[in-house]
């Protein structure tokens, strides 16, 4: 796997935090403000933000929010949206990926926590990628939902059913955080354990022995 990089080299901050969000310009007001507010955070504390690399919506809005306040972004795109009006350019590094899969690759790796803002499918799919690879122990950083204006209400109500059908264990609610705001999203992640989760499969193989 190959990337092309683009940029200034970004200097060893506290952390790298990944930002997954909207690229839509439609949604209402409440969400910017929530976007705008993490950025602004993440800069304040000395972090620098990840996230896809895009102008447009709550992505800009945020990586937007970074830079006024004096902060680090790193943005990864696909080669095939690396273009004027779409890309932030302003972005401090630019990685620019092959493909979709590489693009989230290359933020997996290079970052330390998983923040989803309210979006659209594209954010979903990332978000539950990145759960699900930590149920499976490929990894084992801070994850967190900001449930702004309730977006993810529902989502979490197929989650409890999830784990009350027994399709997953009790204990995988602790794969992931919710909660309302961009402070205590960052307090989180900054007060956060690494802790490890029983497969489901190794019970399912010991159950089928017995």
């Amino acid at each position: 796997m190959s990337y092309r990089f683009i940029g200034k080299h970004i200097p060893k901050m506290n952390k790298i935090i990944c930002v997954y969000s909207s690229s839509s310009c439609t949604i209402d007001k409440v969400y910017f403000d929530t976007a705008r507010e993490l950025g602004r955070q993440i800069a304040i504390q000395g972090d620098t933000m990840l996230y896809g690399g895009g102008l447009l919506g709550l992505m800009g809005a945020s990586a937007k929010a970074v830079h006024e306040c004096g902060g680090k972004v790193i943005g990864v795109i696909p080669k095939a949206l690396n273009i004027q009006g779409v890309v932030y350019e302003s972005c401090d590094e630019l990685i620019v990926t092959e493909g979709m899969r590489e693009r989230k690759a290359a933020m997996d790796t290079r970052s330390h926590a998983f923040i989803a803002l309210p979006g659209g499918y594209g954010t979903l799919e990332e978000i539950m990628e990145i759960i699900t690879l930590k149920q499976l122990g490929y990894h084992n950083k801070a994850v967190v939902l900001i449930n702004s204006n309730g977006f993810y209400k529902n989502l979490l109500a197929m989650f409890d059913q999830i784990i009350d059908e027994k399709f997953a264990k009790p204990e995988c609610r602790r794969l992931y955080q919710v909660v309302d705001t961009a402070g205590e999203a960052l307090a989180y992640i900054d007060q956060y354990q690494p802790f490890t989760i029983r497969q489901k499969w190794l019970d399912d193989v010991e159950n089928t022995r017995k």
